[in-house]
């Protein structure tokens, strides 16, 4: 999708500090954090949301997953613990629409969840 900002990113037309990459996964540093370990991880295919998900498509959820326990495991927080953040939709605060995670970790984050 051309005017995808996460799309811009992946192909590299928009600097980011990449922290995990493979064939079907990228995730970078977000640039405004929320906690000292704020990563964003995407599907390197376009997919707006959880919403257009379907069979063919699936498996990219799967990945998004496998890339952040190796994520967490690079980066101290297996045994600490992190948060994964799906918005789904404007009235959940999708602000681009390329499904994305947050991985949020570093600090104590509580129960709370917002």
């Amino acid at each position: 999708m051309s005017g995808c900002i996460f799309c811009k990113i992946r192909d590299g037309e928009i600097p980011s500090n990449r922290v995990y990459e493979d064939d079907k996964v990228l995730a970078f540093k977000d640039i405004n954090p929320v906690a000292p370990f704020h990563v964003l991880i995407i599907p390197k295919v376009h997919i707006e949301s959880v919403n257009e998900l379907n069979e063919s498509n699936v498996n990219t959820v799967a990945d998004i997953h496998l890339a952040a326990k190796k994520i967490a495991e690079e980066n101290g927080l297996k045994d600490k613990g992190y948060r994964l953040i799906n918005n789904c939709g404007s009235e959940a605060g999708q602000t681009v629409m390329h499904i994305h995670y947050h991985m949020i970790g570093g600090k104590n984050l509580g129960t709370a969840i917002i």
